[in-house]
C-alpha cells in the first residue's frame, strides 16, 4: 500500500520588490506582531503572477501560488520549469530554508538537501568535518556518521583532499561530496536542485544511479529538479511541470516533458517581424517552411525525405560572397540528433546587389530518426559572423511507417535515436 511521505496543502510564497520590510518600523511590528498570533500577514496584498518576462503593476509578486500535490514513500519526483517559474524556491521552502507566506507542509522523516554549490559547507573547515557537521545537522550521531564514513568519502571521489579545508576545493569537489554526505546519511527525502549540472558526465551518471538504488532498493524518496531532460526522464517516476508560480500540469515523466518542450516552442514559418533572435541582423530569414513549399507539412512517416526552404532579406549592402546556413535538429530532451552544413557541399555566396532570395536543403537520404517530436534550430552565418540565429521555434513529428517492409510497424522506442534500413537471414545448419 502506497505511504503519503510528503504532502503540501496550498502552498504560497510571495516576494516584495524593492524594499525589504514594509517601509516604516511601525508596520514592521505590526506585522511581526500578527505573525507570533499565528495571523495572516496584515500587508498581503493581492500581488502579481510571477512572470519576468513582463512588467507587473504591482511591488509584490507571487513565487509560488497555491501549490498542492502528495508524494508517496519511495517516488522520485521530477520538477522542471523554465528559469524562474518557482523550482528553487519550492525547494528552498521544502528544505526549511525559507518559510511560506500562506500553506502548509507535512513530512516524515529526516529531509536532506542539496540546493547550491557548497550549501551547509564550511569553507574553513576540512571535508572530513564538514561530513561531521552535515551529519550532525541532519540528526546523526556520530557513530552513525563513522559508520559511513568510508563509503561517503570513496563515493566523493576526494580522499586525497579529505582533509584539506572545503574552500580550495573546486566547484566540481565540492558538490561531489556534498552529495556523498546527502546520498549516504540517509535521509527519507533526498531534495536536490540543478547543482549536480556542476559534476562532470561520469559523476553525473554514478550520482543518478545512486538515486535510483535509494529510491528503489532504500524506499527512500527524492526531489529532483533539472534542466537536463534525459536526466529527469531516465531517473524519474513522476513529473511536475511550474509555471508562473503554479503547477500547470501533473503526470507521468514522458507527459511532463513533452508538455513543457511544446510549450516552450510554437511552430512558426512567418520571421520577418520574430524578435527573439540573435546575430548582427545584416541578413535574415522571413520565412522558413518545412516539406514541399506548396504543401508545408510538420508531419513526416519514417523513410521519407524532409525538405527545409527559407526566405531571407538583405537589410544593409554587405558583401555576402561567404554565406553559411547550418540547420540543427534535436529530440524531446534537447539531444542533438541531425546536422545539416552549407559548407559541406555547398557554396552560398550570393550577388553583392541581392536584396532578398530563397534558399532550399533537400535530404536526399530517407529519414531514418525515430517516431517522436523534433525541434530545429537555424542559423546563418556571412564570412564567419552570425548574421541571424533561430532556435527551438520549428517543430515536426516522425510518425510510423512501414519502413523496413515487414509485417509490423516499428514500436516507439525512446532508447534509440536512429533506424537503419537492414535486413535478416536465417541459415539453416543440417544435423
Amino acid at each position: 500500500m502506497s505511504k503519503v511521505i510528503l504532502k503540501i496543502e496550498n502552498l504560497s510564497k510571495q516576494y516584495r520588490l524593492g524594499l525589504v520590510g514594509t517601509g516604516t518600523l511601525g508596520d514592521d511590528l505590526k506585522r511581526w506582531w500578527a505573525n507570533i498570533r499565528g495571523k495572516e500577514d496584515p500587508f498581503l496584498k493581492i500581488g502579481d503572477v510571477n512572470d519576468r518576462s513582463t512588467k507587473g503593476s504591482s511591488d509584490y509578486v507571487w513565487a509560488l501560488k497555491d501549490i498542492n500535490f502528495e508524494v508517496q514513500q519511495g517516488e522520485v519526483l521530477g520538477i522542471i520549469g523554465k528559469n524562474g517559474a518557482g523550482k528553487s524556491t519550492l525547494l528552498k521552502i521544502l528544505s526549511k530554508i525559507t518559510s511560506p507566506t500562506t500553506g502548509s507542509i507535512k513530512s516524515k522523516g529526516r529531509v536532506a538537501s542539496l540546493l547550491e554549490v557548497g550549501t551547509g559547507f564550511h569553507g574553513e573547515m576540512t571535508g572530513r568535518e564538514n561530513i561531521f557537521l552535515n551529519g550532525a545537522i541532519l540528526g546523526m550521531t556520530k557513530k552513525e556518521i563513522n559508520g559511513k564514513l568510508d563509503e561517503i568519502i570513496e563515493f566523493s571521489g576526494c580522499e586525497r583532499y579529505i582533509d584539506t579545508p572545503v574552500k580550495r576545493y573546486s566547484s566540481g569537489m565540492t558538490v561531489r561530496l556534498a552529495f556523498a554526505v546527502a546520498a549516504f546519511l540517509e535521509p527519507d527525502i533526498l531534495i536536490i536542485d540543478e547543482v549536480l549540472a556542476v559534476g562532470d558526465a561520469e559523476f553525473q551518471k554514478k550520482a543518478i544511479g545512486k538515486m535510483q538504488e535509494i529510491s528503489k532498493g532504500a524506499g527512500r524518496t527524492v526531489l529532483f529538479v533539472s534542466h537536463n531532460m534525459a536526466a529527469v526522464q531516465s531517473l524519474c517516476t513522476r513529473g511536475i511541470l511550474l509555471e508562473n508560480g503554479m503547477i500547470s500540469f501533473s503526470g507521468t515523466t514522458e507527459d511532463t516533458i513533452a508538455k513543457y518542450l511544446t510549450g516552450n516552442k510554437e511552430t512558426v514559418s512567418d520571421f520577418s517581424e520574430f524578435k527573439d533572435r540573435s546575430g548582427k541582423g545584416n541578413i535574415i530569414f522571413t520565412k522558413i517552411i518545412l516539406g514541399n513549399p506548396q504543401n508545408p507539412t510538420s508531419v513526416f512517416k519514417l523513410g521519407e525525405n524532409i525538405g527545409f526552404h527559407f526566405d531571407f532579406v538583405v537589410n544593409n549592402k554587405i558583401d555576402t560572397n561567404k554565406l553559411r546556413i547550418l540547420i540543427g535538429v534535436y529530440n524531446e530532451r534537447e539531444e542533438g540528433i541531425l546536422r545539416f552544413d552549407s559548407d559541406a557541399n555547398a557554396n552560398l555566396a550570393m550577388n553583392n546587389n541581392l536584396i532578398n532570395g530563397k534558399i532550399s536543403c533537400i535530404m536526399e537520404d530517407h529519414l531514418t530518426i525515430m517516431p517522436g517530436k523534433y525541434s530545429v534550430n537555424f542559423a546563418l552565418f556571412n564570412d564567419g559572423i552570425m548574421e541571424d540565429y533561430i532556435a527551438g521555434k520549428v517543430l515536426f513529428d516522425v510518425v510510423n511507417d512501414n519502413y523496413l517492409g515487414g509485417s509490423k510497424t516499428l514500436d516507439n522506442n525512446s532508447l534509440a535515436k536512429v533506424l537503419y534500413r537492414h535486413k535478416w537471414t536465417l541459415n539453416k545448419i543440417s544435423n
